[in-house]
Parts: structure tokens; C-alpha cells; sequence
């Protein structure tokens, strides 16, 4: 599983967006945006949920099959 700071600078390359274009769009920090892309910040699932809402991304949560 990729970690979602490189989905989101794959994303942002993929539509030519800067990372500065992308952090006035969303209304998220510059210094915030290069970390999270980085995988050096742990964002708050608001902060997480206006980059990926620009981006045209979802995030989903499944449950996890045990093993029996």
C-alpha cells in the first residue's frame, strides 16, 4: 500500500497543479501540504479531506477480514 502524501503528489502532478496552486485551492498551509506529501506530517482527517475533495480523490475505510 502506497502512503497517501505520495498518492496525492502523484494526483497533483498528474492534473500539473503546483504545490502551491493546490494549497490556495484547498485552503491548506504550504509547509503542511510539502510534508504531508513528503509522508513527514500526520494530517487531521479535515486537513486530509480538502486536499483529496480538490484533488477529485476519496478516502475509504474498510474493515479488516480476520484471520480465522
Amino acid at each position: 500500500m502506497r502512503a497517501i502524501g505520495t498518492q496525492i503528489k502523484e494526483r497533483r502532478r498528474l492534473l500539473k497543479v503546483t504545490q502551491r496552486q493546490l494549497a490556495d485551492l484547498s485552503g491548506v498551509g504550504i509547509n503542511t501540504l510539502t510534508k504531508i506529501e513528503r509522508n513527514e506530517a500526520n494530517p487531521t482527517l479535515d486537513i486530509l479531506q480538502k486536499i483529496l475533495d480538490t484533488l477529485g480523490l476519496e478516502l475509504s475505510i474498510t474493515v479488516k477480514k480476520m484471520n480465522e
